[in-house]
């Protein structure tokens, strides 16, 4: 049994991993912040440290005595300016690593983003193909993890990371409660008719990847991306979940072209009145809509032995039944 402390672990992706580190019988701790909501690990049996990864010493502090981190915290937002990014992202990974190198933690799984990649692809990218992030999220996540698996080699620290996809399922604030409401409200629009595939990715076949990349003795020095492995687009993913809603399918539609314009106009309009919260539409949202964004997880099938767990299917089917019961 390891002592695994995860980062951010009261979100989305967090509390997931919490549970199934658990139910693999590990000791798991989980860094949050003082003012964190905690209701989605309430009730789960993990040991709580209180910090910031931005702030070096709460850090160091909350690793004594741990074997293995998964550096899950970070700012995953489509708005937001660069040296706010580099903050959280690039500044609070470089002191998740330092401080497990003084407190002899053996490894570190660092959550990056297929988002590193760009989008607009013309067939399904592998860990090795360009990287061309185009928002200053991608950016500061590819820092990060160029950062991090260069400074593993140099201190002889296990670095594995994992780039995931657009990510769904329960307890999803973000996108998932989001979606799923616009389509019960009929408020919903394709972006070129909803062709353009897409990535799902969801949470349970994630946290198993995350989990492999734990414990695996080939993992170190690789990055691996992790999705459900499908090849589908925006309308089949939409519709299978409206048919699950019993709702009708999404009829609207509007060009990429006219997408970008309303998204940089109401950017551009955003800007100006300092909002620090985002605007309905962004240029990163219909870049991820409106063009191809699919990646290949045969690297992990074949070092990691990892294998979508959960169906489309059943994810929709569970992810429907988290709607129905704690939001609608």
């Amino acid at each position: 049994m390891s002592k695994v402390l995860i980062t951010g672990a009261n979100g989305f992706i967090g509390s997931h991993l919490v549970e199934t580190f658990l139910k693999e019988g590990h000791k798991v701790y989980g860094l949050v912040r003082p003012t964190s909501d905690l209701s989605l690990i309430n009730d789960m049996e993990v040991s709580l440290k209180y910090g910031d990864i931005t702030d070096y010493s709460s850090v160091e502090k909350a690793l004594h005595d741990i074997d293995i981190v998964v550096h899950n915290a970070g700012l995953a937002s489509d708005w937001g300016s660069l040296e706010l990014f580099r903050r959280i992202n690039l500044e609070g990974t470089k002191n998740v690593a330092k401080a497990a190198v003084e407190n002899d933690v053996t490894r570190i799984v660092y959550m990056s983003s297929t988002a590193i990649h760009g989008f607009d692809h013309a067939s399904p990218q592998s860990e090795d193909d360009e990287k061309n992030p185009v928002f200053n999220y991608g950016l500061s996540k590819l820092e990060a993890e160029n950062w991090i698996m260069d400074f593993g080699k140099k201190n002889k620290l296990e670095i594995t990371s994992i780039r995931p996809g657009n990510v769904f399922g329960p307890r999803d604030h973000t996108f998932m409660e989001k979606y799923v409401k616009a389509l019960v409200s009929g408020k919903i629009a394709y972006v070129n008719r909803g062709l353009s595939l897409t990535c799902p990715t969801y949470v349970e076949n994630l946290v198993q990847g995350v989990f492999l990349a734990s414990i695996h003795k080939n993992a170190p020095g690789h990055a691996f991306i992790i999705t459900d492995g499908l090849q589908i687009n925006w309308k089949q993913f939409t519709e299978a979940i409206a048919d699950e809603m019993h709702l009708p399918h999404p009829k609207l539609t509007i060009p990429f072209s006219i997408s970008l314009f309303l998204a940089g106009l109401s950017e551009g309009i955003y800007k100006l009145a300092g909002a620090s919260n985002a605007p309905l539409i962004t240029k990163y949202r219909m870049y991820n809509a409106g063009t191809n964004y699919i990646f290949s997880i045969q690297k992990a099938k074949d070092i990691l032995g990892f294998e979508p767990v959960v169906g489309l299917k059943e994810a929709i089917e569970k992810t429907v039944l988290w709607f129905r019961k704690d939001i609608n």
